[in-house]
C-alpha cells in the first residue's frame, strides 16, 4: 500500500484523512478505495521526467476505468490508451481528448474501427494484417485516411507472470520482428492507410528496466531500417508495464525509468535533424494506480480445520480475481490493530463456491470476526476485472480526497444484476 496516502493514525489505518472504519460504517464492504493524492504523485513522477522531451502519458484504461480515476488523469494531462469501443466511450464521457486517444487491443471489431474513426482518435495500434486491411477498407468507405502504427511483437523476456507477458513469439500480440518491414511496406500502399509510427509493450508488472531497454533497442533498429525504406515516422508508442512492488519487489524510481528510456530516444534522435520531432507515447496503468487503491473487507468467520486456519471475508474472487487467477499476492493490514488475539497464519477466502476463491494465503494476522481488513495495491485490475459470479453484487468504489470522500460509483443491488432479464412467458 501507498505508504503516504494510507497511514496508521491512533492504531486505525486511514486512506489520507479519513479513517477506513469510517468508510466501513457509511458504505459497507466490500469497497474499493482510491487515494487522490497517491493517483497524482504517480502520474506527476512521469510527468517531471517527460516534461520538455516530447512526450505523451497515456493511461492503459483496462487496469481502472471508473470515470472518476479517469476525470482525476484526464486533468492531470494524461491521453489514454484503450482497448475496446466500452472504453473509448468512457475516456469520451470525461471530456478525454480524442486526438490524445490510442487504440490497442487484438481484436478490433468493424464498429469499433468505425467509432474510433468517426470521432479521430490519434493512432490505430495495428496488431495483424488482416485488421490492417479491415481498417483501410472502412477508412476509404468513411472517406479518410485511418492514422495507425504497427505493433511489433520483439520476442524480448519481460520476465513476468505468462498471462501478463506479451513481447514472446509465443504471444498472440503485435507482429514479429522478421514481419514488420513487410506489413509497413503493404501498409504504405493502402489508400486508407496513413502511417504514424511504431508501437511496442512486452508485457505487464515488469519490475527491472533492461527488458524495457531491449525492446527499445529493437524499436530503434528498426525504426532506421524503415526509414531507409522511405517510411518516416512521427512517433515512437513504447507502451507501459512498469510494475509496482506488492511484496518484495523492487522496481525502478519511476522518474529515473523514464529517463533511462528517454536518455537513449534522444540519442537516436540526435543522429538526423529529421528526427527531433519524433514524439515518445508512453501508456502506463498498473504504475499509476494500482498502490493507490485497496480493497476493503469485513471478516465474517473465522474457520480451523486442524492444519489450517481461515478467516472467510465478504470480499471474493468475482471482486479481486488477481489472486485467483494470477496466484497474485497483495499485502494484507487489520484496519485496526488488535492485541487481544494471538497472531496466527490465515488464509483469507471468501463465500464464492470455487477452491480457487482465495485472497490471501499464510498471512500472520490477529483477528477476530467482524474485523476489518485493508487488502493493498488492489487500484488496478482489481474492479475492472470483477464480476457478478455467484449472483454478487460488485463492490462500491470511493476517492478520498483529502478529508472528503467522492462516491466513485455505488454499490450494485442485487436487484440491478437481473433487472434487465426476462422469465419465460406464461405457459
Amino acid at each position: 500500500m501507498n505508504p503516504v496516502s494510507f497511514i496508521s493514525l491512533n492504531g486505525t489505518l486511514h486512506c489520507e484523512q479519513v479513517a477506513l472504519t469510517t468508510i466501513a460504517q457509511e458504505f459497507g464492504t466490500p469497497t474499493y478505495v482510491y487515494s487522490r493524492a497517491a493517483i497524482e504523485a504517480a502520474f506527476n513522477s512521469f510527468a517531471r521526467a517527460a516534461a520538455g522531451r516530447g512526450v505523451l502519458l497515456c493511461f492503459a484504461m483496462k487496469a481502472n476505468s471508473n470515470l472518476a480515476v479517469l476525470d482525476l488523469l484526464a486533468r492531470q494531462g494524461a491521453g489514454f490508451d484503450i482497448v475496446s469501443g466500452g472504453e473509448l466511450e468512457r475516456a469520451l464521457a470525461v471530456g478525454g481528448d480524442p486526438a490524445r486517444i490510442v487504440f490497442s487491443g487484438v481484436g478490433k471489431s468493424r464498429t469499433e474501427i468505425r467509432r474510433a474513426l468517426e470521432i479521430g482518435v490519434k493512432c490505430f495500434n495495428v496488431e495483424s494484417e488482416a485488421e490492417l486491411d479491415r481498417i483501410d477498407t472502412i477508412a476509404r468507405a468513411l472517406g479518410r485516411r485511418a492514422p495507425i502504427s504497427i505493433r511489433v511483437n520483439p520476442d524480448v523476456d519481460a520476465g513476468t507472470h505468462p498471462y501478463i507477458s506479451t513481447g514472446l513469439k509465443e504471444n498472440k500480440f503485435g507482429i514479429a520482428h522478421d514481419r514488420v518491414r513487410a506489413v509497413y511496406a503493404h501498409a504504405a500502399g493502402l489508400k486508407g492507410i496513413e502511417i504514424l509510427g511504431i508501437d511496442c509493450h512486452i508485457g505487464s508488472q515488469i519490475v527491472e528496466a533492461a527488458p524495457f531497454l531491449d525492446a527499445l533497442d529493437r524499436v530503434l533498429a528498426l525504426a532506421d531500417l524503415l526509414e531507409s525504406d522511405g517510411i518516416a515516422l512521427q512517433h515512437l508508442d513504447l507502451g507501459g508495464g512498469l510494475g509496482i512492488r506488492y511484496d518484495s519487489e523492487t522496481p525502478p524510481d519511476r522518474g529515473e525509468f523514464l529517463t533511462q528510456l528517454l536518455d537513449r530516444v534522444d540519442r537516436w534522435r540526435s543522429v538526423h535533424p529529421n528526427r527531433a520531432n519524433v514524439e515518445v507515447i508512453f501508456e502506463f496503468g498498473r504504475a499509476l494506480v494500482a498502490e493507490a487503491g485497496l480493497l476493503l473487507t469485513r471478516v465474517e468467520y473465522l474457520k480451523d480445520n486442524g492444519s489450517r486456519h481461515f478467516a472467510v471475508v465478504d470480499a471474493a474472487m468475482n471482486d479481486l480475481m488477481r489472486p485467483a487467477l494470477y496466484e497474485a499476492w497483495h499485502p494484507v493490514q487489520a484496519v485496526v490493530a488488535r492485541h487481544d488475539r494471538p497472531i496466527q497464519e490465515y488464509d483469507l477466502v471468501g463465500p464464492v463456491c470455487e477452491s480457487g476463491d482465495w485472497l490471501a494465503r499464510a498471512r500472520a494476522l490477529a483477528l477476530a470476526e467482524d474485523d476489518l481488513l485493508a487488502i493493498g495495491c488492489a487500484g488496478a485490475y482489481g474492479m475492472t476485472m470483477a464480476s457478478n459470479y455467484n449472483t454478487r453484487a460488485r463492490p462500491a468504489e470511493v476517492l478520498v480526497d483529502g478529508a472528503r470522500v467522492h462516491v466513485a460509483r455505488p454499490r450494485e443491488s442485487v436487484q440491478e444484476l437481473f433487472a434487465s432479464e426476462r422469465p419465460l412467458p406464461p405457459a
